[in-house]
């Protein structure tokens, strides 16, 4: 929370701190209330504006999906005006927006201020078109995923076979398609039930989401890939807002709401969700759990399997009218860059 923003005192004096209550802005989630990007964003995020407007914005959180619908109908929620400000992965719909999906190609992350700030000056150069229909507050990333599985570890490429693996997106899908597992798609709240029921033996996810998932008693064995080298994949999460509403807001709240998104936010969620990936880590490990950690020199074999998933992404978007190998380019230096930082 302390790197939001600085300026709280002459905005606050600025807008009045007496002021009457002028704007709702409803956000709209599918984790849970305890989760990271509520406990550790939202609600920071809630604090901040709330307290620089005088009282003037009320903004109202609803995890879990409580105002309806599914998570890959979130984005549009937003888009429609059904919610003032949604928070989805744009994964979550397959091949709506290919652009973004360069940072969803296996081992093209790190941890989640790494990929978080690259993906800020990615979204500058690239994503305009792709969010045009929405005003973005943030766009931002998890640490690498891991395997986390059920009744067998991972330790190298050949256990994956046979295994039926939840994959977030389609770029993962066909990541994990290409290193031997069967991939099952999925969001992310119906990976406990299915992990419990047998239809997967396991998911590709971030350390972070895992105690809001309550899934520590159904996996015991978990994957990783050396030190956040580039590791298995990520996920690219979007927080926006109706473009209708932030155009209606009065000048002096639209200045609050820009002074709380794009880097400021990002940097607040990236340690946000560090943190996190960090404490349920060490909650595993405290636990007993097994963790198995695919070491830098036996890399070459998966990124090889996977080369060819890097290549179609390329060569579609490519064919749909971008330079696909300068966009793949562009975010390996972006994200070097942040891993230099």
């Amino acid at each position: 929370m302390k790197r939001l923003i600085l300026a709280s005192a002459s905005l606050a004096a600025m807008t009045g701190l007496a002021g009457a209550q002028e704007v709702t802005l409803r956000v709209h989630h599918f984790l849970s209330a305890d989760a990271p990007i509520q406990t550790g964003v939202l609600e920071p995020w809630e604090k901040t504006v709330e307290e620089q407007s005088g009282g003037r914005i009320d903004v109202q959180i609803y995890p879990s999906m409580q105002l309806g619908g599914r998570p890959p109908q979130l984005y549009d929620q937003a888009r429609d005006g059904v919610v003032d400000i949604s928070w989805t992965l744009l994964g979550y719909t397959p091949g709506r927006f290919p652009v973004s999906e360069v940072f969803e190609l296996p081992f093209m992350s790190g941890s989640a201020t790494e990929t978080t700030m690259a993906l800020q000056e990615y979204q500058a150069k690239y994503l305009g078109d792709e969010l045009k229909d929405v005003h973005p507050l943030l766009i931002h990333a998890p640490a690498a995923y891991k395997f986390h599985t059920k009744d067998k570890a991972v330790a190298a490429m050949g256990d994956l076979s046979g295994m039926k693996i939840r994959a977030p997106s389609r770029t993962m899908t066909d990541g994990l398609n290409a290193l031997g597992a069967t991939a099952v798609g999925m969001p992310v709240p119906e990976v406990p039930q299915a992990l419990t029921t047998g239809v997967i033996d396991g998911a590709v996810i971030p350390w972070e989401v895992f105690g809001s998932l309550r899934i520590e008693s159904v996996t015991q064995d978990h994957t990783e890939f050396g030190a956040e080298n580039g590791g298995l994949s990520t996920s690219v999460m979007a927080l926006v807002m109706n473009q209708a509403k932030y155009d209606a807001l009065p000048d002096d709240l639209r200045q609050i709401i820009d002074a709380n998104s794009g880097a400021a936010l990002a940097a607040l969620a990236g340690e946000a969700f560090d943190a996190a990936e960090d404490a349920e880590r060490q909650k595993a490990l405290d636990a007993g759990h097994r963790i198995t950690v695919i070491p830098e020199e036996a890399l070459a074999e998966w990124q090889a399997a996977s080369q060819p998933v890097i290549d179609a992404w390329v060569k579609a978007v490519t064919e749909a009218g971008h330079d696909g190998q300068a966009m793949l380019d562009d975010a390996r230096a972006m994200l070097a860059t942040a891993q230099g930082q």
